[in-house]
């Protein structure tokens, strides 16, 4: 069966910028999703040029403004952090409905800018928060659903893992690359956030280590923490609950390592995302049996499809800016915490 935004005819879509995240998570996310059509790259390197090119088939030019001609109908922002308010603006006064990677803004202050000028512009907006279609994420919220774990008490997720080299978003830090996605699950999953802590290691805006206790309004106590120096990475999760505990080890989404290896959800079709067995979680029934949790398929391409669908006007955008506003806001408080050594209050 097609959705609306397949029925339609497909969003002409291009991609700005094409370093690691534009050409493996956005390009063939795009090129892969119902209702979109991947029809341009705006990239000023010749070499990032000449992938795309090869890659996709596409024309690649080197601004914004030469979308318009091609008759180009969406953009997705993937961009170094620092340049992501100026373009996303700058996307949106052209008139094009419009996503930006995370982080949204280096601060709430300039995300609730871009927010308010989409709004004043009538301008489709949305950031790319994928990881909520995370095969992880998907998992835990049916079990949550499911009512196996009881009353949740404590969300314990990470992003860690051991890199060469520094981490990705120069300028921006760990905490607002990873710590974008990590907070926006919290926020997603249990509600708003009364306190915010923070640790870090490195200088603001280089770290390499991050660490976040969260105090939900509803009671649960969400930790979180992110890490590019890390040989002995954490779980993804472990959430623990009145009746059981929810473990998953794997500390990389399926789709990040298929999308590196070049392989797409064009190619793969719907046994794309899919977890081998062995890197299902396990749920510890308190006093009993542990229980293996068969994995859903992680789906990227959700968000683009659920995208085109809101440019052609048969469905909300995947994310809401607003989101991205209130992620920021509690990234701000982190960065406080971390500087001054205190527990911050949100009003």
């Amino acid at each position: 069966m097609s959705t609306p935004a397949a029925s339609a005819a497909p969003v002409r879509t291009a991609v700005v910028g094409y370093g690691a995240g534009g050409r493996f998570f956005h390009a063939p996310v795009v090129a892969g999703a119902a209702g979109c059509e991947l029809v341009a790259v705006v990239t000023r390197s010749p070499e990032r040029a000449e992938l795309a090119r090869a890659e996709h088939g596409v024309p690649v030019v080197g601004a914004l403004e030469d979308l318009p001609a091609l008759g180009v109908e969406a953009v997705a922002i993937s961009t170094p952090a620092a340049t992501h308010t100026a373009l996303t603006e700058q996307a949106l006064r052209l008139g094009l409905a419009t996503v930006c990677d995370k982080p949204f803004a280096l601060d709430a202050e300039a995300a609730r800018g871009t927010v308010a000028l989409a709004a004043e512009l009538g301008v489709l907006l949305s950031v790319y928060q994928n990881r909520r279609f995370d095969a992880d994420l998907l998992t835990l919220r049916r079990v949550l659903d499911e009512g196996g774990l009881g009353r949740v008490q404590r969300f314990e997720s990470s992003f860690e893992r051991w890199a060469a080299g520094d981490p990705p978003e120069a300028g921006a830090g760990l905490l607002r690359d990873f710590g974008s996605h990590l907070v926006d699950q919290a926020l997603l999953l249990f509600g708003p956030v009364a306190t915010v802590s923070a640790q870090t290691l490195g200088a603001d805006g280089a770290e390499h280590d991050v660490r976040l206790q969260l105090q939900h309004a509803v009671g649960v106590r969400t930790e979180v923490s992110g890490s590019w120096k890390q040989a002995a990475p954490a779980p993804r999760f472990r959430v623990t609950g009145t009746a059981g505990t929810f473990v998953l080890d794997t500390p990389m989404e399926v789709q990040e390592e298929l999308l590196l290896a070049g392989r797409t959800p064009a190619a793969e079709g719907e046994a794309w995302g899919a977890e081998p067995a062995h890197r299902w979680g396990r749920l510890h029934v308190a006093g009993g049996p542990v229980l293996p949790v068969r994995s859903e398929n992680g789906r990227w391409p959700l968000f683009y499809e659920r995208f085109a669908a809101a440019v052609r006007g048969t469905g909300p955008v995947p994310v809401e800016p607003a989101d991205a506003v209130v992620t920021a806001t509690v990234l701000d408080a982190a960065r406080t915490s971390a500087a001054e050594g205190r527990t911050v209050v949100l009003g």
